[in-house]
């Protein structure tokens, strides 16, 4: 094959262009990976365009992580024209993305819930909350709470929770809404004693776990659930219209005890 002067590269030039050494260059055609497409009457290596493009290849397929032998084996089926190569090479990027997103995710979330006081590693993290993620709104909660006394006894108490601490307290608040969503589904008012006995659970399960739950405070937090979408929807997962009969049942229970 001849290659003209305009379009041919010394092994030097090549090394420079690509940030590569001219011993890399050399082992590459060595071992018939990237052989140079001409040579001068001297016997020196010359790189054509064809050359450039299959070692742009090669170190795209290198700088993914493959070994050189399954390079050779990738870039020896004809078939597989410039643009399946760059194909490939996308999809490996795109799927190493995503893991490193992934990383990245559990990396804040990690961050996020030591912030809170949530001590637990990712495995029991996933076991105890699944995917739900209790360290979503923890930017938010700190802006808007962090000054109060309930949020400093919140953050002070659950820093010394460990797996088995959040599993009994995720299995105690699960009984409570499920009861909350048997009494509404069997045509029980927010109102009726049952209801409340079921708000004065919950209110007293948020002062042995987090803080001193008043009836005021509870009230408030009744309120918020229909008055946030985002409340609101973790009810309405378990059955549709539980944030309006919890938060009715919880604002009843408060003003039967004297909360304005």
């Amino acid at each position: 094959m001849t290659t003209t002067a305009s379009e041919s590269y010394t092994i030097g030039e090549v090394a420079r262009l690509a940030n590569v050494s001219v011993r890399t260059l050399h082992h590459y055609d060595a071992i018939g990976l990237l052989s140079p497409s001409a040579r001068t009457d001297a016997g020196y290596r010359l790189y054509g365009p064809a050359d450039l493009e299959r070692l742009h290849d090669v170190l795209a397929y290198r700088e993914l992580g493959f070994e050189l032998d399954a390079i050779a084996e990738l870039l020896a089926h004809p078939e597989h024209d410039a643009r399946e190569h760059l194909r490939r090479q996308e999809a490996v990027i795109n799927g190493r993305i995503e893991r490193l997103l992934a990383v990245r995710r559990s990396l804040r979330k990690q961050m996020e819930a030591k912030t809170m006081g949530i001590n637990l590693n990712p495995k029991d993290l996933l076991e105890v909350f699944g995917n739900e993620d209790p360290t979503k709104h923890a930017q938010e909660a700190e802006e808007r709470w962090g000054n109060t006394s309930a949020y400093s006894e919140s953050q002070r108490r659950t820093r010394s929770y460990g797996k088995d601490d959040w599993l009994r307290i995720g299995a105690e608040t699960a009984a409570i809404e499920a009861k909350f969503a048997e009494l509404m589904a069997a045509g029980v008012p927010a109102t009726d004693p049952c209801a409340l006995d079921q708000a004065e659970a919950h209110r007293q399960l948020i002062s042995r776990y987090y803080y001193d739950c008043s009836y005021e405070i509870h009230k408030a937090l009744g309120e918020m659930y229909v008055a946030d979408p985002r409340f609101t929807a973790y009810y309405e997962k378990r059955a549709t219209g539980l944030a309006a009969y919890v938060s009715a049942a919880i604002v009843a229970n408060a003003e039967a005890h004297g909360a304005d």
